[in-house]
């Protein structure tokens, strides 16, 4: 296994870019669906066609995905001052949606063979080329789920989860069919479909559901998190402590708001400089971390948590 430190290195980091690796999920998509798509001609089973169009959608997300994460990509202007990086969820959720709609799709294929089953062709030849696209899948996967993580990329992570499905997927045809092979049970074909089917619209249904998450301002993740408070626990003390602090997620950045509180008798240039302090070791240790530090004299509040102070309950008066 590579180390983290080689696949954050400078030069991995640049060649295995999320760009870079979904052109090559194109590309590989385009391989893969004319190999099953051959396999399904020789073999005339449903759940190599299932496989194939899956491999189908695996290519219409990666090209969505390239252009979401090209759009990602674009610095901030004056409509949107925080940035595209957002642009990355709307990939996760395209996809998941085209997932739904191939599982969709290969019922309808596996229950209109479960009703007339039929017999199988050149087996041998099907299943190798199943098994040849699956491996480029599998590979291709392995490395965009590594790369994700280094460059926390909410599209590449996406489209990496779907080609772990269509590699599932590709497994699954493939014991059916050597089971139907083996058993004579024609039926089994258009079984295995079915439950790939299902499998898939489970990871569908679950790629939706991140993404919706995302898009509505998810906090940081708590390893994330712990490294931000460890930050402020060293600066905090007698003289300085912090509270009110919020994070959210935004594609490849994350964002972080909170109050740091100084003696009323220190000059605003001190201040100002512990607080840049803080700032450059939040960064340091949250690399692509947008932090937001207003300054207050101790005790101070702002007329925000004045607000939501008075909107709160109180105890429930007695009539």
């Amino acid at each position: 296994m590579l180390e983290e430190s080689v696949w954050s290195s400078p030069r991995a980091v640049r060649w295995l870019s999320p760009s870079n690796l979904l052109r090559v999920s194109v590309a590989v998509a385009v391989l893969t669906i004319a190999l099953k798509t051959l396999a399904w001609a020789m073999t005339g089973s449903v759940g190599l066609l299932s496989d194939a169009l899956e491999s189908l959608v695996n290519l219409a997300g990666a090209i969505f995905a390239l252009t979401m994460v090209t759009i990602a990509q674009r610095p901030a202007d004056q409509d949107h001052p925080y940035g595209h990086t957002k642009a990355e969820y709307f990939s996760a959720g395209f996809e998941g949606i085209l997932v739904l709609a191939a599982a969709l799709a290969i019922l309808w294929a596996a229950v209109l063979r479960l009703q007339a089953p039929a017999p199988l062709g050149q087996l041998g030849w099907g299943l190798a080329l199943s098994l040849v696209s699956t491996a480029f899948n599998g590979a291709l996967a392995w490395v965009m789920f590594r790369s994700a993580r280094v460059h926390r990329s909410a599209a590449l992570d996406g489209d990496a989860r779907h080609l772990v499905t269509d590699v599932w997927t590709s497994i699954g045809v493939v014991v059916g069919l050597a089971a139907a092979h083996l058993t004579g049970w024609l039926w089994l074909d258009a079984a295995v479909a079915i439950g790939v089917a299902l499998n898939i619209c489970k990871e569908g249904l679950l790629l939706v559901w991140r993404s919706s998450q995302s898009l509505m301002d998810l906090a940081v993740e708590p390893e994330a998190l712990a490294r931000i408070e460890a930050v402020l626990a060293r600066f905090a003390g007698d003289e300085v402590h912090f509270d009110h602090l919020g994070t959210r997620r935004a594609g490849q950045r994350s964002f972080v708001t909170l109050h740091m509180h100084v003696p009323a008798d220190w000059s605003l240039g001190h201040a100002a400089c512990q607080r840049e302090r803080v700032e450059a070791a939040l960064m340091q240790a949250e690399p692509g971390l947008h932090a937001t530090i207003e300054l207050l004299p101790v005790g101070a509040v702002t007329a925000l948590e004045k607000t939501e102070a008075q909107a709160k309950p109180g105890p429930q008066r007695e009539q």
